[in-house]
């Protein structure tokens, strides 16, 4: 069965308000447990296409929905643009589809020697969860750490992801 978050949060409102009218709140039974479901969300960068073309956010959404996702998380490097346009369209999107917009990926390089490239991360930071913000996300991911000591990720990945730090 499919509920929609739309569904969700009318029998949840009124569940809620049955209880308090009851005045009891008795604990869930075995049969209640069984019947719980863990919502399950997908990120944009299953989508990702390291060559050729891109796999645009919408498409992304749509087919997120046809999957029986609950929700999407964004890889901002996906994002076709910041324009409000653009991020309204992603949130009209996941709303029609009954998706939630779970949680916003984003990059920052926090180890890097240059104190002005760090403030540089700190800012695209704060940019980020101003993005999040408009977009209704509650959450951001970052991903953080590179030294960028080995320059292919291909051969980042052969190293176990482990490369020489910088000196400073």
């Amino acid at each position: 069965m499919t509920v929609s978050r739309r569904k969700f949060l009318q029998s949840s409102t009124l569940g809620s308000a049955g209880l308090v009218a009851a005045g009891s709140l008795s604990p869930l039974t075995a049969a209640d447990h069984e019947k719980k479901r863990i919502p399950l969300a997908v990120s944009s960068y299953s989508y990702w296409h390291f060559r050729g073309e891109k796999f645009p956010m919408e498409k992304v959404i749509a087919h997120a929905a046809e999957l029986g996702f609950d929700g999407v998380e964004i890889l901002h490097r996906q994002m076709e643009n910041e324009s409000t346009e653009y991020m309204n369209r992603l949130k009209r999107a996941a709303f029609l589809e009954g998706l939630a917009l779970v949680m916003l990926s984003i990059h920052q390089d926090f180890v890097d020697p240059d104190p002005a490239k760090r403030q540089a991360a700190v800012e695209h930071t704060k940019h980020c969860l101003d993005l999040a913000h408009q977009l209704g996300i509650p959450v951001i991911r970052l991903n953080s750490g590179r030294w960028g000591t080995i320059p292919s990720f291909d051969d980042l990945m052969k190293a176990n992801g482990i490369e020489p730090p910088l000196e400073g």
